[in-house]
């Protein structure tokens, strides 16, 4: 049962640290690529859009958000990914 736990942690570590990594990516390239029509960057926001949307979502009943120059729901996400990211170890222990 250990071994189980262990590998479905590993799993979604792995899959949380490449939904990290495309965020990140998705924030860099939204700084540099001006063509909204990159299949890369199409790719990425479709990769990240669904874990960002329901923060969205929540965050959208805040009219103080509305006016925010950066994208207070991305970061939210970020910040959530690397948290649960962190603690998949402790949990298996």
């Amino acid at each position: 049962m250990q071994t189980v736990l262990y590998i479905l942690a590993r799993t979604a570590q792995l899959f949380f640290g490449m939904a990290e990594l495309a965020m990140f990516l998705r924030a860099i390239l939204s700084w540099f690529v001006v063509d909204e029509e990159n299949r890369f960057m199409l790719f990425l926001v479709a990769v990240t859009e669904p874990v960002i949307l329901p923060i969205r979502f929540i965050c959208s009943r805040f009219s103080a958000l509305d006016d925010a120059p950066l994208d207070i729901p991305f970061f939210i996400a970020f910040l959530l990914l690397s948290v649960i990211n962190g603690l998949l170890p402790q949990l298996v222990l």
